[in-house]
This record gives C-alpha cells, sequence and structure tokens, in this order.
C-alpha cells in the first residue's frame, strides 16, 4: 500500500508511522529522517539541504522533493510505502502525484488523524524532558514522574522545552494550518482522505487506521 499520514502537530503522526508501517510491512518515510540521513551521508541533496539550513533560510520545496522521490525509488518501496511530514503543501503534494504517475502508481489512501486544538496544546505543552540527557521524556498529566520535576531514570531535573511552550506550539499549529492544512482538501477532492480520530490509547488508533484501510 501507498499511504501518506497527515495531521497536526502532536497528532501521533510519528508513532502511528512506526506502528502503522511495521504492520503492513511498508518502510516509514519521515521527511526528519530523510534530512537527516542526506546531511550526515554528505549526499548531493543533503549539502544543498545543508547550504540553505546553515543560514537559517527555508529548504525549497523542490529539494525536499528531490528527496522523497530518491527514497520511493529504492527496492524496499517497490511494494507500498508510508510518507510522514511529505507532502507538507499543495506543491509538494502536486510534485508527489506527477512522480507516482510518471511510475505508473497511485497513492492508496490519506489518514488524516484528527484532533482538536486544545488537545494537541495539551499533549505538547505538557512535556517535560530529562536535562541531564535530553531523551527522557515525562508529561505532566498522561505519564507524570513520581517525584514532580524529577526524572524517574536518572534523578535528573525535569524542564520544558522552548519547543513545547504553548506559544511555539500555538505558532506550530498556525504554520500547519496555513501550509499543511490546504493538502486535505486537496486529497479529499480525489477521494483519498480517510479522517482518523486520534484520542485515545495508541493501538486504538492503530486499529481505527487498519479498519479504514480493509475499507
Amino acid at each position: 500500500m501507498r499511504i501518506v499520514l497527515v495531521g497536526p502537530p502532536g497528532a501521533g503522526k510519528g508513532t502511528q508511522a512506526t506502528v502503522l508501517a511495521e504492520t503492513l510491512s511498508i518502510p516509514h518515510i519521515s521527511t526528519g529522517d530523510l534530512f537527516r540521513a542526506n546531511i550526515s551521508q554528505k549526499t548531493e541533496l543533503g549539502q544543498r539541504a545543508q547550504a540553505y539550513m546553515s543560514k537559517g533560510d527555508l529548504v525549497p520545496d523542490q529539494v525536499t522533493i528531490d528527496m522523497a522521490k530518491d527514497r520511493m525509488e529504492q527496492p524496499d518501496a517497490a511494494n507500498g510505502f508510508l510518507l510522514d511530514g511529505f507532502p507538507r503543501n499543495v506543491s509538494q503534494a502536486e510534485a508527489l502525484d506527477e512522480i507516482l504517475k510518471a511510475q505508473g502508481i497511485k497513492l492508496d489512501a490519506v489518514l488524516d488523524l484528527e484532533v482538536e486544538e486544545d488537545e494537541v496544546v495539551k499533549r505538547i505543552a505538557g512535556r517535560r524532558t530529562c536535562r541531564k540527557d535530553n531523551k527522557h521524556i515525562f508529561h505532566v498529566d498522561y505519564a507524570a514522574p513520581k517525584v514532580e520535576g524529577v526524572c524517574d531514570t536518572c534523578g535528573g531535573e525535569l524542564y520544558q522545552r522552548e519547543d513545547d511552550s504553548e506559544a511555539t506550539v500555538r505558532n506550530r499549529l498556525d504554520v500547519y494550518h496555513t501550509q499543511t492544512e490546504p493538502i486535505i482538501d486537496f486529497y479529499k477532492a480525489q477521494g483519498l482522505l480517510v479522517t482518523i480520530p486520534a484520542l485515545g490509547e495508541v493501538k486504538d488508533v492503530t486499529q481505527r487506521a487498519m479498519d479504514a484501510l480493509k475499507k
């Protein structure tokens, strides 16, 4: 199957993408992973991306499109893939259509993980990260530490990352509404969009997604 996963920040895309890709035996193609791999391997595309990023500029759509195209053409993606973070806007969605059309294939579904905005803010702004290693993560509501402000694992101080502040989350949501949300209507017009309520346990959201794909 060839699937695109969309949804606002904090909807659980990364978690669901990993589980769904493993369940369906297809590669999980994440934009973040693509950038990290190309930059660390010093590929031509990675060097192009790094040149923009080092100046604090946005990486042009075409660089992202080329990275995704290259990854989708790898042997392990011959029978399908799950795209996470791409396409990020309508221009990228149109480019993806052209890439697939040239290969004589098409998307099977676009899964939209739906979460209320206030829930997104609660999920992200409630995160607390261990200052000692920046790996252990807790949540004030969903996974609270045994002692407030202290990491259960190593005793390090827990803090709220700047990226997780409510103001930053609200700004990320504004960017999502402006740039990415329009692809929902783009795919709805193609009859590909499936809305998945993303509240509840991870396994329950996964089951809803799998049930929708079977239909």
